[in-house]
């Protein structure tokens, strides 16, 4: 494990940054908010990251508080990392970050890689309600969970259950309700989003 480095300044912004300012970490923290996930699940969704960088950050934010390690039961019997209700606290941090970092996504670089659930967390903050949402994207699938103050904040792939509302959008309809500029009646309106089920809360996202 690294020596912790510090600002050494009696600021509550440096002393936050002492804790989630190194590379990577808040990108760590983003995956660990769909819940707990397993080393080589993390490596697979952070392209560019090293072994050994990885390897760092997780004892680094284990030391700080904000991730506890753990090994499930059998017959998985395999180690997985998640946060600590200190590290789900960033979670609206991480979303004021996609906020503030929207603009920068006007244009795909070639060279940038691509996750669907990478979207889920600007969309979460856009979305009234409470209960579970499927939602799909040209690039895949993924789940939110609106209005839980505990466990997971979204997922990847499939919802666990069935859903209480689904969406179908573009990543650039889902970029704009993130940042504020579209909302979702507006790209309902439009023709952008589609949201299907019977739930109350289906309703309350279509506004019927």
């Amino acid at each position: 494990m690294s020596p912790r480095r510090s600002y050494d300044q009696y600021c509550s912004t440096a002393r936050a940054l002492d804790a989630v300012g190194d590379r990577w970490t808040l990108l760590i923290v983003r995956e660990l908010l769909a819940g707990p996930r397993r080393y080589t699940d993390l490596h697979a969704d952070l392209p560019g990251v090293s072994t050994d960088v990885l390897a760092s950050r997780l004892k680094d934010m284990e030391r700080d508080g904000l991730t506890t390690r753990r090994r499930l039961p059998p017959p998985g019997a395999a180690y997985v990392y998640e946060l600590t209700r200190q590290g789900r606290e960033l979670l609206p941090v991480i979303q004021a970050l996609g906020v503030w970092g929207a603009p920068a996504l006007a244009e795909r670089r070639p060279t940038d890689a691509v996750r669907a659930h990478w979207f889920a967390l600007p969309l979460l903050r856009a979305l009234p309600g409470e209960g579970l949402v499927q939602v799909r994207l040209d690039e895949g699938e993924f789940h939110l969970w609106l209005g839980a103050e505990d466990g997971p904040a979204y997922g990847d792939g499939a919802a666990p259950e069935e859903p209480d509302a689904r969406l179908a959008l573009d990543a650039e309809t889902c970029i704009a309700l993130g940042q504020g500029s579209l909302t979702l009646h507006q790209a309902i309106a439009e023709g952008r989003v589609t949201v299907s089920g019977d739930s109350t809360l289906a309703k309350v996202l279509r506004g019927d």
